[in-house]
């Protein structure tokens, strides 16, 4: 269970919204302040939202045996929806932003649906208070994540394990800004050279990497689901 979870969370992790904002963030007035308020809205809102996903699943036994087919219809309908996004994420128009000193630049779209317009404009003003905000919009209901939480949610387990594998999936979700940060406290001028130069390619690729991650979920869950229908 926790290793499928954290699979899906990998998963939802691929954001090259995400990775951008904190690029842009490390290169502020106040990088270290500015990202961690990022990174709180970030984990407030997947806690929230993974916290209900878990209880509104757990308060339908969707984990109990006697519901095996409403189970796997949920894994195929997430599956399904997956699928349709990356047709979103493919026409959607791209968020413009630019790294400290650079112009505005195309910037793909994350997985949580978030405005063009309000996060560029919170994001070209940094401070603690609209990170935190950014970081709410940028990691609200993303379907990945919700395919990572629905795997917790409708095992057989305790509550400890559980509580476990949401801690997991939430850190893994929020990992395109702890792991940079990580690397700016113990290196700041090299990583932040390091991904200046990755930028460009994030701008030129992001969008491809966002609708792999989206295809690779999609398949698993729509095979897992079409296989569990068809054997109850």
């Amino acid at each position: 269970m926790l290793a499928q979870a954290a699979g899906f969370a990998v998963l939802a992790a691929l954001s090259p919204t995400a990775l951008l904002i904190t690029a842009v963030y490390l290169g502020s007035a106040q990088p270290r302040t500015t990202v961690l308020c990022y990174l709180a809205g970030a984990v407030l809102v997947s806690t929230v939202l993974g916290i209900g996903l878990l209880l509104v699943l757990r308060y339908g036994h969707f984990q109990l045996p006697g519901n095996r087919t409403p189970r796997y219809g949920l894994r195929l309908g997430l599956g399904l929806l997956i699928l349709a996004a990356i047709a979103v994420v493919a026409r959607r128009k791209p968020i413009l932003l630019g790294l400290p000193g650079q112009p505005g630049q195309p910037l793909p779209p994350g997985q949580s649906g978030q405005g063009k317009g309000i996060v560029s404009r919170l994001v070209s003003s940094p401070s603690p208070l609209t990170a935190v905000v950014v970081g709410l919009l940028v990691f609200g209901p993303g379907v990945t994540f919700i395919a990572a939480v629905q795997v917790i949610a409708t095992a057989r387990a305790g509550i400890p394990l559980s509580a476990l594998g949401l801690v997991i999936v939430v850190v893994i979700n929020a990992a395109f800004i702890w792991l940079p940060f990580l690397a700016y406290l113990a290196a700041p001028e090299l990583t932040t050279r390091k991904l200046t130069a990755f930028n460009g390619w994030l701008r030129a690729h992001g969008r491809i990497l966002l609708s792999l991650a989206l295809l690779v979920a999609g398949v698993i869950l729509v095979v897992n689901g079409l296989v569990g229908l068809i054997r109850a």
